[in-house]
């Protein structure tokens, strides 16, 4: 999604989470008034005036949308831009910075690179590098904090955009009930949304998962050495390292 014009920073910067002038790129969050997330993204600002809000295909409609209806009255134009994108794991390539997947890397737009590794393999730094995606560890019902993005996605200390107070609270006064974590699952692929169980009551469910590993939302009082069960298999938390 392309966002330029005169006040295109400033529009941004009222509206996301993140403080999109501090830098040319970071991850932001477009939320609701209660703090729930309608779209994720990395945002690459790509001159002055000009920012690309990169984010995946199943939330372009609703944040055109949103964006659309909140910059009444400001000096910018907000249009769909299509684009290819290959993550390339050398941090020395042109393109925007990526951490998603635990390992130095840059997405490289409209670039000649070949889409390599294999999907698989991606997915699997994914989940090692516990990074929610949407329509898996991410929708409407999460909280921000529930999946770790509090910290990598939210800026506290820019001033005000939609969502601020309840997640400010959440950050500075609460504790949310679960969180994303990694488990260990040996054997083949868990499919999601099994359930985590714990001492034979329920503490979570699979989001995501390849062959050994999964992402899952679990209770956060679930001791970090608690033998676990999903599918009738064993597990346990992985401990990075």
């Amino acid at each position: 999604m392309r966002v330029a014009g005169p006040e295109a920073g400033d529009f941004l910067q009222r509206v996301l989470s993140n403080d999109v002038l501090a830098g040319d790129h970071c991850q932001a969050l477009l939320l609701t008034p209660k703090g729930r997330v309608i779209a994720l993204m990395r945002v690459w600002r790509r001159n002055a005036d000009d920012f690309l809000l990169l984010t995946e295909i199943e939330q372009g409609a609703a944040l055109l949308r949103e964006l659309r209806r909140l910059k009444i009255g400001t000096k910018c134009e907000i249009e769909p831009e299509e684009h290819t994108s290959v993550i390339v794991f050398d941090p020395a390539t042109d393109g925007i910075p990526n951490d998603d997947y635990g390992i130095a890397a840059v997405e490289a737009i409209d670039s000649a690179y070949p889409a390599d590794p294999p999907d698989h393999e991606l997915e699997r730094l994914r989940i090692l590098a516990a990074t929610p995606r949407w329509g898996r560890e991410i929708d409407d019902g999460i909280l921000p904090a529930e999946a770790g993005l509090d910290v990598s996605a939210i800026s506290f200390e820019k001033g005000c955009f939609p969502g601020q107070e309840p997640v400010t609270r959440l950050f500075r006064r609460g504790h949310v009930n679960r969180s994303l974590r990694i488990l260990e699952i040996p054997g083949d692929r868990v499919r999601p949304p099994a359930e985590v169980t714990h001492n034979g009551e329920s503490v979570g469910r699979i989001t995501s998962s390849v062959e050994g590993l999964a992402l899952a939302y679990i209770r956060v009082e679930v001791p970090v050495d608690a033998e676990l069960q999903v599918a009738e298999r064993a597990a346990r938390l992985h401990s990075p390292g």
